[in-house]
C-alpha cells in the first residue's frame, strides 16, 4: 500500500483548525454570556428594590420607600436611578455598568390589581 506524500500530516492540521475554531467561538461567546449574567443580576436588584419599597409603602416596614429601595439596590451592586411611589405601587429604575455599557432596568411592585366584578 502506497501513501501519497501530499496528505501526510493533514489530520494534525485539521485537528488544529477545529481546535482554533472552537477557541474563537468561546472567545466570542464568553463576553456575551458574562453580559447576560450581569444584566440578570441588575434585573434581580431592581426586583428586590421594588419589592422592598412596596413593603415600606404598604406599611409593613417603617421608613421611606425610595430610601429602602436605594439601600437594597446598593447592597446588590447597583444604583437606584428612579423611584416613583403611587399609593401602594412603587416603580424603580436600577442602573449598573455591564462591560463598560450603562444599563437601566425598571421594576414595579405593589398589591395585585383588583379582579373585575
Amino acid at each position: 500500500m502506497r501513501v501519497v506524500g501530499g496528505e501526510r500530516g493533514s489530520g494534525s492540521l485539521l485537528t488544529i483548525a477545529i481546535g482554533g475554531a472552537i477557541a474563537v467561538l468561546i472567545a466570542l461567546a464568553l463576553p456575551l454570556y458574562i453580559g447576560l449574567s450581569a444584566r440578570h443580576a441588575i434585573a434581580a436588584a431592581a426586583d428586590a428594590s421594588a419589592l422592598a419599597a412596596a413593603n415600606v409603602a404598604s406599611g409593613l416596614f417603617a421608613g421611606h420607600p425610595c430610601q429602602q429601595a436605594s439601600r437594597v439596590a446598593s447592597s446588590n451592586g447597583a444604583e437606584l436611578s428612579q423611584c416613583d411611589v403611587d399609593g401602594l405601587v412603587v416603580t424603580v429604575g436600577v442602573s449598573g455598568v455591564i462591560l463598560g455599557i450603562p444599563v437601566t432596568v425598571a421594576a414595579t411592585a405593589g398589591p395585585p390589581p383588583n379582579a373585575p366584578d
